[in-house]
């Protein structure tokens, strides 16, 4: 009987043989994060268990992405304590200006293939796409980390989801995550590990694979991981001198045993549309074309990257957004920014009419920069959208940045391939 991609590197990291699902075992953790929202917490437990110094500050980095600048007095004490508690202990410490904490890790080389990656935010699964085992954890299981640097885990079980086909024009990573969202629920992978593999998977740019990952938890699974290919360890051999020494490619077993199977065909798949107020609640964007919208929103950990901006930009490269569309772009990273500023991204979206704002969050988790009036709707290129996720009384839709740059341009929700 063979194992799976997580069994295997669980097995690595807890120095045993093997595993298999439903094991505890103690894992030894090579990258931990705390950012600014989670981090105080953190910061307090550790202080609580009483220890002096972390484990290694070699394996920990601190990042600022949620609420910066910081938009309340609040925020900023949080923010100061943190900042505080990285600069006594020797942390790799990101600041302000570096963007997403899931963006800017594999930026500087924090995530490799069979790594262990651990952070105190629930999409720490999107480094599944290159081929580690990360997952989100509490603060108070990351103070131990910083204790110990290890933690324990039940070994999940796998699901394996075979992708086909090649995506339809103006059919995207998105809306693939998005369709499988809708089919598996929310509920439907709860402590499971995802597996993707497949001709189109194989295919995919960094960029779609992280967007497939990042999404993981909403289907409530543990990980999300990929197997990387030419394109990954390419951009790793440049970014993570820690793979060049440690790191591992791990491969499943061609008998490998999962808890499921799925199979896919991307071939007729159309963009689809995640409703308010679940992720979940997902559609064909055609059900609800010319549902009008008061907000567009490209950004975000899921789609904040390059190639999103490029796809904005295709749909509104010489036109204007609609004038009672509030369009906020913000990319995921200072990398991403100054490379959409430098090849002329930027200046497209912007003569358009939209808002750039610094790399971070956003509104995303709704503390600031462009949270939503009662009654408003929002057409966003995130990840969630629960009740209040970005106003008490607003709604929020979740689609592709292909069709958040539609709608953004006709004012209502609109199919993207009409204006391709």
């Amino acid at each position: 009987m063979g194992f799976t991609i997580v069994e295997k590197i669980l097995a690595r990291a807890a120095r045993q043989s093997s595993v298999k699902p439903g094991d505890i075992v103690r894992a030894e953790v090579d990258t931990a994060m705390i950012h600014d929202l989670t981090g105080g917490s953190t910061v307090q437990a550790f202080r609580a268990i009483g220890r002096d110094r972390v484990w290694d500050p070699e394996k920990i980095m601190v990042l600022f992405e949620h609420a910066v600048p910081a938009p309340s007095e609040s925020s900023a004490e949080v923010q100061k304590m943190v900042r505080e508690f990285a600069i006594e202990q020797g942390l790799r410490f990101y600041g302000y200006n570096e963007g997403i904490c899931h963006q800017v890790m594999p930026e500087k080389g924090w995530v490799y293939p069979g790594a262990v990656v651990l952070g105190t935010d629930s999409h720490t699964c999107t480094h599944g796409a290159f081929g580690a085992f990360a997952t989100g954890i509490g603060s108070s299981e990351m103070a131990a980390v910083f204790v110990q640097g290890s933690l324990w885990f039940k070994v999940p079980e796998t699901i394996k989801i075979e992708v086909s086909g090649s995506f339809p024009n103006g059919v995207t990573a998105k809306d693939l995550i998005l369709f499988l969202c809708g089919r598996m629920t929310a509920e439907g992978a709860s402590y499971k590990a995802l597996e993707y593999s497949g001709s189109l998977i194989e295919a995919l740019s960094i960029s779609e694979r992280m967007t497939i990952c990042n999404m993981a938890i909403e289907m409530g699974a543990k990980s999300s991981v990929i197997e990387p290919n030419e394109e990954v360890l390419a951009y790793l051999h440049r970014r993570a001198p820690r793979f060049e020494s440690i790191g591992q490619v791990i491969k499943a077993d061609l008998d490998a045993v999962y808890s499921e199977t799925i199979t896919i065909d991307v071939s007729a798949f159309e963009p689809q549309i995640a409703c308010p107020f679940t992720v979940d609640n997902v559609t064909s964007i055609q059900m609800i074309a010319g549902l009008k919208i008061d907000q567009a929103f490209l950004g975000s950990c899921t789609n904040g990257r390059i190639e999103d901006l490029h796809q904005a930009a295709l749909i509104l490269k010489g036109k204007k957004v609609h004038p009672q569309v509030r369009f906020l772009v913000i990319p995921a990273s200072a990398e991403i920014y100054r490379e959409a500023l430098q090849d002329g991204t930027l200046e497209t979206l912007s003569a358009s009419g939209a808002v750039i704002c610094n790399p971070g969050c956003g509104p995303c988790p709704g503390f600031h920069q462009g949270l939503l009036a009662s009654g408003e709707r929002c057409l966003s290129s995130s990840n969630r959208n629960f009740r209040g996720r970005m106003g008490k009384e607003a709604e929020v839709y979740l689609a592709s940045p292909l069709s958040v740059a539609a709608a953004a341009l006709t004012g209502v929700i609109t199919d993207p391939r009409t204006l391709l």
